[in-house]
């Protein structure tokens, strides 16, 4: 450990815990010696702490190391509820398991994290209840006359999902103050304009509560009336409020519960409420009153984060059945709000079941884990493992989609806490799908202290006559008492009587100018590298000043102790830096540095000049290995060469073995050194040997017995040759002279009859010649 010294220190040192409990809350990995005498002179209380395998590199026996581990332990593991239709009257819906397990206890370690698996199976034949909520101002006359026939239509169709099924229905217009509602007497009695009939306007009616009797839904809804108000966004959210809160007075059981808004307009929210002089927020409460929302002119709209809340709460997946016009604002609503759905309403809710069956689907298809609100310094992610393989981690890791009845789950869960509470008390948190009322209790239990701190010994005499409480192998202190057996009070901290006991002899350094002086006794201070320690009764060791070689304290094969190296076996020296093992120094044949010199530090020091090298067997003025004794191979073997008389006196230091062919000599693999040799004898023959010497010094010849000598050569054939090709060459050159006097001739010739063609003849008359005719002419003559 000390010889690592450079490498840096580690998180459990820099954490300067005082106590065990500190220590193990620095991290992990971190653990506390108790042993007595484990700190050297000089070292403070909280070099106790450090890295489990630090501390047994230090000497702290593994018995002695206080390092608490976290723990699971499942109190509460019934196995998911396999249910068929047919059944479902043997099975109350309390009874009914989806998901396991149920209730556990984590016991958790600073920065350790606790896993646990957590698994989901959908029930067949799950109960539900469904509460319709329905808009009744004057644009949805047409639609609630096709829900009057709802309810007995909706308990066919979700027969086939269920044997277990109850309705209910509640209808919502506006808050009753202006400038949402016409105020005068008569707007109140009748909103409507000319001729039509309608009730007068409310915020939110309750009509019937959740009832397993269709008929009854389709009669009290047939008694409904329409209603009127003059703004287009309507009151929504009180109602859904109410419905939420009011669980009693709608009749939710603890089943899958479903909402379906149907509405063909937007919606008020929190702060609209102003308009009608309504400041105060909704205080999320039920205020029913013979079924009616008694205080909408009080409390403002609920922001949608309230809703929210209240909706996660009490475990109710919404369906928003809202017209074309008002898709983009809904889906945008949906998505701040988990397991809801959106479905297109045809304008007189002609499609209202087929949405309503086909929105349940996609809602109890998908799972999502929520978990309640985590204590400070805790942290869970999951992990899932859904259908098909298909696995997720961090924000996608809390949900599975595509998951039909019956298909099983399953979900990775780690909890970690990053730091103690304050007072150390358990804490609970809860962990379930959306939608769904069952859940997973988990009890938080945080190690924040050792064991052995419970075994501690107030005010003992080892904390100097019992200033402190000895605990884990070291004394906490009483208040007012420090050091490191709590021998002084704060008062005498600074007292220079103390400091003389904190000087060398003949030094003015104060604990070597490493530490300070309490109580007397010299505290070393801390390098920035924590691997780096001062130590000593005046600080006056270190395990870093040490000589270094190749970079490294005690060459990496000691320990610095007060800047001496102390060196694993087979090394020595002031850095550790010789080693002592001679296999480096072997030779090939064995011999420690060939036998011509010492082995020093793993290196050969040859000692005859003549050889170099590591192991001293480079020589290069030296005979190679083969010349050195082609003589003596050759007097014995042949009985040649320039030592054939002295045969037996030189000759005679190795042993001789003939073989037949080169086939025969020793191969390349044996275990001793191995020479192959190829020399010329004094008959101008090659003869082939080997040389090698074994483990016990002796050499052994192998030479073959019959030599390569070259044979004479034939004259004839070379004469003949030789004369054959003088001639070849005479009638060559013969040849190659009559060609070249062949063509220059042919060049001349045609030369010659260039220019003869190219001649020119004059055509003048001899002068000497006179012709015998002479030609007269008249000069009077006229020619006529």
């Amino acid at each position: 450990w000390s010889g690592s010294a450079q490498q840096g220190g580690s998180d459990c040192i820099k954490a300067n815990a005082k106590s065990c409990g500190e220590c193990i809350q620095a991290g992990p990995n971190c653990g506390w010696c108790k042993k007595t005498d484990f700190l050297q002179e000089g070292e403070p209380t909280s070099a106790r702490c450090d890295d489990l395998a630090a501390l047994k590199s230090k000497g702290c026996p593994e018995q002695d190391i206080e390092n608490p581990r976290g723990s699971k332990r499942v109190l509460e593991d019934r196995e998911v509820t396999n249910r068929k239709i047919g059944a479902a009257e043997k099975l109350k819906p309390e009874a009914i398991t989806q998901i396991q397990p149920q209730k556990l206890v984590l016991q958790l370690r600073v920065g350790e994290p606790q896993t646990f698996s957590l698994k989901f199976k959908r029930a067949e034949d799950y109960p539900i209840d469904l509460y319709y909520l329905m808009d009744l101002s004057y644009s949805m006359k047409d639609d609630l006359e096709n829900v009057k026939s709802l309810g007995t239509a909706l308990m066919r169709e979700m027969e086939k999902i269920t044997s277990d099924f109850r309705i209910g229905f509640g209808s919502f217009v506006e808050k009753t103050v202006m400038p949402y509602i016409s105020t005068t007497p008569a707007k109140l009695r009748n909103p409507c304009t000319g001729d039509q009939n309608c009730t007068s306007p409310f915020s939110y009616k309750n009509v019937l509560s959740l009832t397993s009797e269709g008929n009854k839904f389709n009669e009290l809804v047939g008694k409904q009336h329409i209603s009127g108000n003059l703004d287009s966004p309507e009151g929504g959210f009180d109602a859904i409020m109410q419905v939420a809160v009011c669980g009693d007075q709608i009749g939710w059981r603890n089943v899958t519960r479903l909402l379906v808004f149907s509405t063909d307009a937007g919606f008020h929210f929190a702060g609209d409420g102003k308009l009608g002089g309504i400041v105060l927020p909704n205080d999320g409460k039920c205020h029913l009153e013979n079924n009616m929302y008694t205080m909408s002119h009080y409390y403002d709209y609920p922001s949608i984060a309230h809703l929210v809340q209240k909706l996660s709460e009490n475990n109710i997946q919404t369906i928003f059945a809202v017209t074309e016009e008002f898709q983009a604002v809904y889906k945008e609503l949906k998505n701040l709000i988990p397991k809801s759905a959106v479905g297109t309403l045809s304008s007189n809710s002609s499609n209202v079941i087929q949405l309503i069956i086909d929105a349940y689907n996609s809602l109890s298809s998908e799972v999502i884990l929520e978990n309640s609100k985590l204590p400070k310094g805790v942290t869970i992610s999951y992990k899932s493992y859904c259908k098909n393989g298909v696995n997720d981690t961090q924000e996608d890791g809390r949900k599975c989609s595509n998951i039909s009845i019956g298909d099983e789950v399953r979900f990775e869960i780690n909890v970690t806490a990053n730091e103690c509470p304050k007072k150390g008390q358990n804490e609970t948190i809860k962990i379930k799908p959306l939608g769904f009322t069952e859940e997973v209790e988990i009890n938080l239990q945080f190690i924040c202290d050792c064991l052995c701190q419970s075994e501690g010994e107030p005010n003992s005499p080892a904390c100097h006559d019992g200033n402190g409480t000895f605990e884990c192998g070291a004394c906490r202190c009483n208040e007012g008492r420090i050091g490191r057996l709590c021998e002084c009070s704060t008062d005498e901290v600074n007292s220079e009587d103390m400091d003389a006991y904190c000087r060398r002899e003949n030094s003015t350094e104060i604990c070597s100018n490493n530490g300070e002086c309490i109580c007397g006794q010299c505290v070393c201070k801390k390098r920035e590298n924590t691997n780096e320690v001062y130590s000593g009764k005046y600080c006056e060791c270190d395990n870093f000043n040490c000589d270094r070689s190749n970079g490294l304290i005690c060459g990496g094969n000691g320990i610095c102790k007060c800047r001496v190296c102390e060196c694993f076996p087979n090394f020595t020296g002031s850095a550790c830096d010789c080693s002592l093992d001679t296999t480096p120094c072997l030779a090939a044949n064995g011999q420690i540095c060939n036998g011509r010199g010492t082995c020093e530090c793993g290196t050969c020091n040859c000692t005859d000049p003549k050889f170099q090298g590591p192991t001293c067997e480079m020589c290069q003025t030296c005979l190679g290995v083969c010349a050195e004794h082609k003589d003596c191979v050759q007097c014995r073997a042949f009985e040649k060469g320039e030592k054939k008389e002295t045969c037996s006196q030189e000759c005679m230091h190795f042993n001789m073995t003939r073989v037949e062919s080169r086939d025969k000599l020793p191969q390349p693999g044996q275990p001793d050194p191995l020479s192959h040799c190829k020399e010329k004898d004094v008959d101008d023959c090659w003869f082939y040997f080997t040389y090698s010497v074994n483990s016990n010094g002796e050499a052994n010849v192998h030479v073959v017995e019959t030599p390569e000598c070259p044979s004479g050569p034939d004259i004839i054939p070379i004469v003949a040759g030789v004369v054959a090709g003088i001639v070849l060459i005479g009638l060559a050159l013969l040849l190659i002279w009559k060609l070249l006097m062949i063509i220059h001739d042919r060049r001349e010739f045609a030369k010659f009859e260039k220019e003869k063609m190219n001649a020119k003849w004059d055509t003048g008359e001899n002068p000497i010649y006179k012709s015998a005719v002479t030609t007269v002419v008249n000069p009077k003559y006229e020619g006529k």
